[in-house]
């Protein structure tokens, strides 16, 4: 049975465009979006509205559950640069998964048809996607539907109420009557307004990062993790619903067990390092200098001479001894997450404790993909969802603190005085093993294409490029480290030279389509690559179902996380 909304469609479209915004929002006038400001419209209906936005110069996101009424939005709304998501309220899955921020939300005739029980959590929501001084425009209605539409009773002292609970301050409030002249039916606009990030979560991170005690490097090797997760992997993320977020706890460990890796098998020479023990290798992450870490067990010690730390990429397969070693060294990390970090990360007081982990136990295997089902396996890493968003909006700002700090603490060790270790040898330490321009995959399998085919074609012009190409990071290496197959694309050496550190715009991505949609297929035909393809995708892309086969799919996600990366980062856009 179709919904109202999509039986309606054409009539709806007619009846709400032909409605100016100047007067539909008259009530809030004095805090109209300027040019060059981000606006997400809730509930974009149509698109009146989103278009108006987009005609003053704004940068406009445009939210519609509904099929048919997001497909005559972006038919009203193409000459304007709008982009439309599937979502709504109360989750906002696919638009928080971006890791953006806006200057202006509107909700408009929208609050009426959310129940009471789901309001407090999409306030919530909205209020964590605000920027500093950022603007929530909720207009409500009063007045019933006598057309089938379900509608709840609505009042500006429940928004007075959210906003305290949520940090934001109401500055705005007007009546006015009903645009459409209907007599049963009249509004109100409540303006909110953030003063500052609302969540104390920043205050929170920089007190791990500067004022906590450590005696080891524990508590930063977790935020490091967390704040790489953030970035890398939006598709990851499990909405608890009452103010948490869920993740993998395998993804955790896997994090945690490739950043350690590195620091414990760095090579350092070791003259008249008498005292030194084997447990200590690589760089010494503890004050106590004969104490091993607590997860270097056996597990660790088989993975460590079978495996580098860049294997363990997600859509990776292990075997046989690989494959134990792996589940148990990930088994391993995660007991000490949950003891150690996990145990001694709190707010105020000893039982008020950020992070919670629910660990399960998981049976080594001689076949294992690390796919998002395999690292749910090892149980849950939970978080408020504020703490998790600030990750992700301030990730870039974090983690440099968070190394700086690990350098600091990593000096203060006597082995590491001892062994006169550089300031060069810590920060190359620190860096991720994948964080570099890793394309030979991608480049062995254009070869093999070009011998198949004698052609290859630049994905952004269309030029055979079989005698002199490059490997082109769609979305730019240096803003967003990301070596994933969806991600890299081959292209001519002038097209890439030219794009440098920009991000492809909208127009060029729509007409590389096809052109990018038949590289994945020709490359990633057989079943082992199509399955890492899609593994990749679905852990580092918003939107995608854990189980999608679709490269539709992956390039509409992939559009999404472009203007995610773009408006995070505030990046220049390429066209060829």
């Amino acid at each position: 049975m179709k919904d109202f909304y999509t039986e309606h469609v054409k009539a709806l479209s007619t009846q709400y465009n032909a409605q100016r915004f100047e007067d539909v929002h008259q009530s809030w006038q004095d805090f109209w979006p300027k040019a060059e400001q981000r606006v997400l419209d809730v509930g974009a209906g149509t698109g009146r509205d989103a278009k108006w936005f987009s005609h003053q110069g704004c940068e406009v996101y445009a939210l519609e559950p509904n099929d048919e009424m997001r497909a005559e939005g972006k038919r009203y709304t193409q000459s304007h640069s709008v982009t439309w998501l599937n979502d709504k309220l109360p989750e906002l899955k696919n638009i928080l998964s971006l890791g953006i921020q806006f200057d202006v939300i509107l909700v408009s005739a929208v609050w009426m048809h959310l129940a009471e029980s789901h309001r407090q959590r999409a306030f919530r929501k909205l209020s964590n996607l605000l920027t500093p001084n950022g603007k929530l425009i909720i207009t409500l209605r009063h007045g019933g539907f006598d057309d089938g539409r379900v509608s709840y009773p609505v009042s500006v002292s429940e928004q007075e109420t959210l906003a305290k609970i949520h940090g934001l301050q109401v500055v705005h409030v007007q009546s006015a009557p009903d645009n459409m002249e209907r007599d049963t039916v009249n509004w109100e606009t409540v303006v909110l307004n953030m003063p500052d990030d609302g969540s104390g979560a920043l205050l929170k991170i920089r007190h791990i990062l500067v004022n906590d005690s450590k005696v080891a490097t524990y508590k930063l090797a977790l935020l490091r993790a967390l704040v790489r997760i953030a970035d890398a992997h939006p598709g990851c993320v499990i909405d608890k619903t009452d103010g948490k977020v869920a993740l993998p706890l395998g993804l955790v460990s896997l994090y945690w067990t490739k950043q350690y890796h590195r620091l414990l098998c760095y090579p350092l020479k070791q003259a008249n390092d008498n005292d030194y023990h084997e447990s200590h290798s690589g760089i010494q992450q503890s004050s106590n200098k004969t104490k091993g870490l607590s997860f270097i067990k056996d597990n660790w010690h088989s993975l460590n001479s079978l495996l580098h730390a860049n294997d363990l990429s997600i859509g990776a397969l292990f075997l046989g001894q690989e494959a134990r070693a792996v589940t148990g060294t990930l088994s391993d990390c995660a007991a000490t997450i949950r003891d150690m970090p996990v145990k001694h990360l709190w707010h105020k007081d000893k039982a008020n404790h950020l992070f919670q982990v629910n660990k399960l136990t998981v049976r080594k295997s001689d076949r294992v993909i690390i796919d998002r089902q395999y690292l749910e396996s090892f149980g849950e890493f939970i978080l408020d969802e504020q703490f998790w968003q600030s990750l992700k909006v301030f990730g870039s700002w974090i983690e440099p603190l968070i190394v700086n700090q690990w350098i600091g603490l990593m000096q203060s060790f006597e082995l590491n005085k001892s062994r006169q270790v550089s300031l060069e040898q810590y920060s190359q330490a620190l860096q991720w093993e994948d964080a570099r321009h890793d394309t030979r995959v991608v480049r062995q399998r254009a070869e093999e294409l070009i011998r198949q085919k004698s052609r290859l074609e630049s994905v952004w012009s269309g030029k055979d490029i079989r005698k002199n190409y490059h490997i082109d990071h769609c979305i730019p290496f240096a803003h967003w480290p990301n070596n994933n197959l969806w991600n890299l694309l081959p292209s001519s050496v002038a097209e890439n030279l030219r794009k440098k550190d920009r991000v492809p715009s909208a127009a060029q991505l729509q007409q590389s389509r096809n052109r990018v949609l038949d590289w994945w297929q020709e490359a990633w035909s057989n079943e082992s690559d199509r399955q890492k393809f899609m593994i990749q995708s679905t852990m580092a892309l918003p939107g995608l179902a854990i189980d999608t086969h679709s490269f539709e799919d992956v390039f509409e996600a992939m559009n999404y996380q472009v203007k995610g990366v773009k408006g995070k980062f505030l990046l220049s856009e390429w066209h060829a």
